[in-house]
C-alpha cells in the first residue's frame, strides 16, 4: 500500500510541546501546513508554543494553519478525558506521543508520587491517548501514530529504572498495535533516541559539547526531523544515530560491575528532572 508523503488534513496532536523536540515536532509540522493540537503541562506553556508558531503571517507552506493548545498535567490519571473534551469533533490523523519525565536516581529514594507519574505519564496516558484517535483513524483509513520509546528500552540500566522498564513497555505495545492496525491505512512508528540535547537530559555543559563531538549525542532538530520522514513513511522504527545501531548489540551483555563503575564515576554529572 502506498503511503502519503504526509497528512495535511485533519489535525497533528503533539504531548510535551514546551521544549525539547515536543516543540521541534511543532514548528516542523506547522511549517509543513499542518493543523495543530499542542499539549503541555499547563495552559501558559501551551499557550506559548502557540503564540510563537503563529507569529509569521504564512507558513512555508503558504498557508496559515489552526493551532488548538490544551494545559493539562498528562501524569495524572483522567487527562484523556480531559482532552477528548477540549478536542472535540476535530479529527486527529497524526498523534505523537512525545511528553516524559527523565527521573534519575537510585530506584529507593523516588517518593510514591514520582513513580506512579512516569508510569501514568509514559505508559497509562500513551495507551489512552492511542486508544482515542487510532479508532478514528482506523475508520477514516489513514493516520500515523509516533510512540517515543527509548534506546534504554533494550536494557536495564542502573539509576534509570523506572523509566527504562516504562520505555520497554512503550516498545512492546507500539509493535502490537502496529500489526493489529496493518492493512488499515494507520501506521504506528517507535523511536529509539539516545542522548538528544534537550532539557529532559540535562547534562553539565562540558560533557554536552563532549557527547556532540563524539557523535552520542544529536540535537532535537535532527531527531524530530528524522523521526517525522521515518513516520510519514510507514517505518515501524527509527534510532537516529549511527553510534546507538553499533551499540545496540551491545547493550543486553554490558556486564552488571561495569554499569555499576559507570554509574559511580558519571552519575552526580546528571541532575535529575521531572519536566515533561
Amino acid at each position: 500500500m502506498k503511503r502519503k508523503a504526509a497528512v495535511t488534513e485533519g489535525y497533528a496532536l503533539i504531548t510535551g510541546t514546551w521544549s525539547g523536540m515536543g516543540r521541534e515536532y511543532a514548528r516542523q509540522l506547522y511549517a509543513l501546513g499542518h493543523n495543530l493540537i499542542v499539549i503541555d503541562i499547563n495552559q501558559q506553556y501551551a499557550d506559548e508554543v502557540k503564540k510563537e508558531l503563529e507569529f509569521p503571517d504564512k507558513t512555508p507552506s503558504g498557508r496559515k494553519p489552526d493551532v488548538l493548545a490544551i494545559g493539562v498535567d498528562l501524569a495524572c490519571v483522567g487527562a484523556v478525558t480531559i482532552i477528548k473534551e477540549k478536542v472535540g469533533a476535530r479529527r486527529v490523523a497524526i498523534l505523537i506521543n512525545n511528553a516524559g519525565m527523565f527521573p534519575y536516581g537510585s530506584f529507593l529514594d523516588y517518593s510514591q508520587e514520582e513513580i506512579s507519574r512516569v508510569i501514568v505519564l509514559h505508559n497509562l496516558t500513551l495507551v489512552q491517548l492511542c486508544h482515542l484517535f487510532a479508532r478514528g483513524m482506523k475508520e477514516r483509513g489513514y493516520g500515523y501514530i509516533l510512540n517515543i520509546s527509548s534506546l534504554s528500552s533494550w536494557m536495564p540500566y542502573p539509576v534509570l529504572s523506572v523509566y527504562s522498564a516504562t520505555k520497554r513497555f512503550i516498545k512492546s505495545f507500539s509493535r502490537s498495535l502496529r500489526i493489529e492496525l496493518m492493512g488499515s491505512g494507520v501506521s504506528v512508528t517507535t523511536a529509539y533516541f539516545g542522548a538528544v540535547s534537550t532539557n529532559l537530559f540535562p547534562l553539565e555543559e562540558d560533557m554536552r559539547k563532549r557527547a556532540f563531538r563524539l557523535g552520542i549525542m544529536i540535537s532535537a532538530e535532527e531527531a524530530a526531523r528524522k523521526a517525522l520522514k521515518a513516520t510519514f513513511r510507514g517505518r515501524a522504527n527509527v534510532m537516529p544515530g549511527l553510534i546507538n545501531w553499533i551499540a545496540l548489540p551491545i547493550l543486553p551483555i554490558v556486564p552488571k560491575r561495569l554499569l555499576h563503575f559507570f554509574n559511580k564515576k558519571y552519575g552526580s554529572k546528571i541532575k535529575s528532572t521531572n519536566e515533561t
